[in-house]
């Protein structure tokens, strides 16, 4: 058994990973302040969690306290950083916060873990922001969706980066930390540049969680707004996905430390968000009303992530196909409305019942 720390581990990841490691047999210890909003409902949650005993603790704190972070840190084995401010938009109107938050907070991790006496393995939760507007990729438009002229594989760790929004500059900035911590320090340490993640757990919203923004708006029967022409692309993945790259990359640590590694559906799960709102359509029977607005600074037209690496380094590789990941989303979602006492007309017509759903742990740790 091993004793992790997981950060943010009310949110949305960490709330999944947090069932996830507790599945595989873990002793898991949480960090979070639930600033986030549906972090206290998930706190809650994971409170009753059947199963879960005495290998569950929770701690209130914030990563930018240091002694917080090092109190936190006694004993573990592995250290999930995933705690963090996620907004663009956020980051433009308090671009110190985000700083404090993202680069601030991960310094302190880094700094708790090499003060350990035997230092934990860190893995990183970093974001293909770190990339940034990729201008010099030349992009088209095939059909209803925008692609890469010359990247039929996607973005691969060998391009360059480029921080764009205080938001990138900050997750950008704790990303080279955590590989640099490798190279001068000698810890264990795992960089993930995640894509688009999606599935239960997740309550989204315009600036963070796109795929749930969309599916909570279809199901209550308000109008989606698209920024731009909504024919941009991103690779998605479902969470559960997710899930078995951090433990392949946890398993692999001590020979892949000091890498980085792009964890995203690449090209086959990719999709426009155009195409996202014609499967909500279907897959709920319904008619979704689409509002269009201008462009926001910085978004991208395409992203999609070159998953080679993951595949050959950690023997990784996603296998959820999209219309699934929605499908089990969904129930969750409806099974979330339940449970919260929510009046409204969340309810799939069509949806299905999902393996995780009827199996697994979201049925008694729904949020």
């Amino acid at each position: 058994m091993m004793k992790v720390l997981i950060t943010g581990g009310c949110g949305f990841i960490g709330s999944n990973l947090v069932l996830d490691r507790l599945g595989r047999g873990d002793a898991v210890r949480v960090l979070d302040n639930c600033s986030r909003s549906g972090s206290e409902r998930n706190w809650r949650a994971l409170e009753g969690c059947d199963g879960a005993g005495d290998r569950l603790e929770l701690a209130r704190g914030d990563v930018r306290d240091a002694e917080a972070v090092t109190r936190a840190m006694s004993g573990v084995d592995a250290v999930f950083h995933l705690a963090a401010q996620v907004a663009v938009t956020t980051s433009v109107s308090d671009p110190r916060m985000d700083f404090d938050v993202n680069a601030g907070g991960t310094l302190n991790v880094l700094e708790a873990a090499r003060a350990a006496k035997n230092p934990p393995v860190v893995l990183f939760a970093s974001t293909n922001k770190v990339y940034g507007a990729l201008t010099h990729q030349a992009v088209r438009l095939a059909g209803e969706r925008h692609e890469f002229a010359a990247l039929p594989l996607g973005v691969d760790e060998q391009t360059p980066l480029d921080f764009h929004s205080p938001y990138g500059c900050s997750k950008g900035s704790a990303d080279q930390y955590v590989m640099d911590y490798a190279r001068i320090y000698g810890l264990r340490t795992v960089v993930l540049r995640q894509s688009c993640i999606y599935g239960p757990w997740q309550h989204g919203n315009e600036d963070q969680g796109w795929v749930a923004h969309f599916a909570i708006r279809a199901l209550r029967g308000e109008p989606i707004t698209i920024y731009g022409d909504g024919y941009q692309v991103r690779d998605v993945l479902f969470v559960e996905d997710l899930l078995e790259a951090y433990d392949r990359a946890l398993r692999s640590a001590s020979e892949v430390s000091g890498s980085a590694f792009n964890i995203g559906g690449g090209p086959e799960h990719s999709v426009s968000l155009a195409e996202c709102i014609q499967l909500l359509q279907r897959m709920l029977r319904t008619e979704v009303e689409v509002r269009y607005d201008a462009w926001r600074p910085g978004d991208q037209r395409v992203y999609v992530s070159d998953v080679r690496r993951a595949r050959r380094d950690l023997g990784w590789a996603p296998s959820v196909s999209f219309e699934d990941g929605v499908r089990r989303m969904i129930d969750w979602l409806n099974a979330d409305r339940v449970a919260s006492g929510q009046r409204g007309a969340m309810r799939a017509q069509d949806s299905g019942r999902s393996r995780q759903s009827a199996e697994g742990s979201d049925r008694s740790c729904v949020a």
